[in-house]
């Protein structure tokens, strides 16, 4: 089928319209609520495209495609964010930092002074309460993917710091494992020094590249780190 010009125009203002207007207020939702208009644009593009490549209206292939993706967004960022409070809690005051890729995972960001000694793999102790705290924080519900990734600082070589970012992330894996967390859900990875938060110029930037980043997806969604 072929479009004309005014068809194209009408489609792509009937998309335009409705995106405006379900993303308009996304600087004041919270994050379940932008997820639920980003699902409701995506959904009304697709929605619109479908509706008038099959010889409805775009307008209302827009708004049932909006609707349905708004259902999805919903879903997909309650979930999310309900994992995403309960790892805040679990880690709060640890200096632990929790945030959501732009992928949809759960990153956690664990500082070198409370995750390894140098040169160590062994499970700091005050690693231990966070660790423990994320497990529970798991919880109950459809199955999520953990992926944990180890790094190290620029000291030594590869032949030394490969395996021991490897190292560290097997010691992780294995300690939430000892808690209840299946190993068949648990992924690790070493970067060694080949992915540092900032220059080795100094022992503080150092420290800082010594970390463990621990990723937190649902099945479907793609890998992180």
């Amino acid at each position: 089928m072929r479009f004309t010009h005014t068809s194209r125009r009408t489609q792509g203002a009937a998309c335009a319209a409705v995106m405006l207007a379900l993303l308009a207020g996304c600087a004041n939702m919270d994050e379940r609520q932008r997820g639920t208009a980003g699902g409701a644009a995506i959904g009304a593009a697709a929605g619109a495209v479908l509706s008038s490549a099959t010889g409805g209206k775009a307008g209302t292939g827009a708004l049932v495609g909006g609707a349905l993706g708004a259902v999805a967004g919903n879903i997909w960022s309650r979930r999310m964010e309900e994992k995403r409070q309960a790892m805040e809690q679990a880690t709060q005051g640890t200096g632990v930092e929790v945030t959501r890729t732009a992928d949809n995972q759960l990153k956690l960001d664990v500082p070198s002074d409370i995750s390894f000694a140098t040169n160590s793999a062994a499970v700091e102790p005050r690693l231990r309460p966070v660790l423990d705290g994320f497990a529970n924080g798991l919880g109950s519900g459809p199955a999520t993917v953990v992926r944990i990734i180890g790094h190290t600082d620029n000291t030594g070589s590869d032949a030394i710091n490969d395996p021991l970012s490897l190292r560290r992330a097997e010691s992780v894996r294995n300690y939430l494992i000892d808690r209840g967390v299946p190993g068949n859900r648990v992924e690790v990875a070493g970067r060694g020094s080949r992915e540092p938060l900032v220059s080795n110029d100094t022992a503080e930037n150092r420290a800082r590249n010594r970390r463990v980043e621990i990723f937190l997806r649902e099945p479907q969604q793609g890998t992180g780190g």
